[in-house]
């Protein structure tokens, strides 16, 4: 089952990218608030499920009784404590999506969803630096890892060079098809790069995190949608209250396809969950090509068009996240 949990998993995280692209507007201020209600609004409606999952499975024999897949989509064994302890690791990992939702309005899908997914490469290089420093086991780095970092690393520096270096005309004309007229700047660059860094960063705090304190898996997850609940609270208060701006747009307007990427990024975390539980080893190599599939949906549907450069590098950065799902020791 691990497999069919696995490719479910894919399509939802790249339907997450290709419905939260849709659903933004690049002249909306408001834009990446929306998104973060419409992905908190889901998790918070999920992380209230597992609450009552929970405690309906643990009075019948806890989540050993029930198929893994049962127990990461309906349980529970979360405590308010687990949401102090987690909140710095979530806080990262949210900041991070949120700037993500921010680039949604400068960039391309094509370009900034595999550089978002390279953050692996940054976690296990800082992994190779930290661990030995709180005493953890240290990260041993095989070729094929090492592979992986170098081809990350000269596909994200291509893709800037030639995204930067690419006539102004050209790209232009490229954009005309999509209906989006982005603002060259390094800006829309450096967006989805500091993605990268600050979720490479949660990363590394899980594995610290999970080093030091004794909190499960579920906990942690739970901890996660809650912290997510509480700014799509706050996103609310912010675009109804503040900016006095619609959350839910008119019918006929593309903006709500926004809630399907959250019900996507929900359900693709679900079963990521599940894939965990169940093969990890052999399923993260599928969801980690979720990117594929993402520029994939946004050439299709998006009608995104880049060069042959472009896709060049981002082929190369594809393969050395590809490879450090395979072969990453941590």
């Amino acid at each position: 089952m691990y497999f069919l949990f696995a490719i479910i998993a894919l399509l939802c995280w790249s339907g997450s990218d290709f419905f939260s692209k849709k659903g933004t507007d690049e002249k909306d201020k408001n834009s990446h608030w929306k998104v973060s209600f419409a992905v908190g609004l889901i998790m918070g409606i999920h992380f209230l499920i597992t609450l009552i999952g929970g405690a309906i499975i643990d009075a019948n024999g806890g989540p050993d009784a029930v198929p893994k897949f049962v127990a990461s989509l309906f349980y529970t064994d979360f405590k308010f404590m687990d949401f102090i302890t987690y909140l710095p690791v979530a806080f990262l990992y949210i900041f991070a999506m949120v700037i993500g939702y921010v680039g949604l309005r400068y960039i391309e899908l094509s370009i900034s969803s595999p550089i978002c997914n390279c953050s692996g490469s940054l976690a296990l290089l800082l992994c190779v630096i930290i661990f030995p420093l709180i005493g953890a086991e240290a990260v041993q780095l095989n070729v094929m890892s090492i592979i992986g970092v170098v081809a990350i690393t000269l596909g994200i520096v291509g893709l800037g060079i030639v995204d930067n270096k690419e006539n102004q005309e050209l790209k232009e004309l490229r954009r005309k098809d999509s209906n989006r007229k982005y603002t060259k700047s390094i800006l829309a660059f450096l967006l989805p790069i500091a993605y990268l860094i600050i979720d490479a960063l949660g990363t590394v705090g899980d594995e610290v995190l999970f080093h030091y304190v004794d909190i499960s898996d579920y906990a942690a997850n739970s901890a996660f949608e809650l912290t997510f609940a509480f700014l799509a609270i706050f996103a609310f208060i912010w675009v109804k209250f503040v900016k006095k701006d619609r959350l839910f747009a008119k019918r006929g307007e593309s903006g709500n396809a926004i809630y399907l990427g959250g019900l996507c990024e929900t359900i693709g975390q679900v079963f990521y969950m599940a894939v965990m539980f169940a093969n990890y080893e052999v399923g993260m190599p599928i969801i980690s090509a979720y990117c594929v599939v993402s520029v994939l949906w946004s050439r299709i549907f998006l009608k995104e068009k880049l060069s042959v450069k472009h896709y060049i590098t981002i082929a190369l950065a594809m393969v050395g996240i590809i490879l450090l799902g395979i072969f990453s020791p941590v």
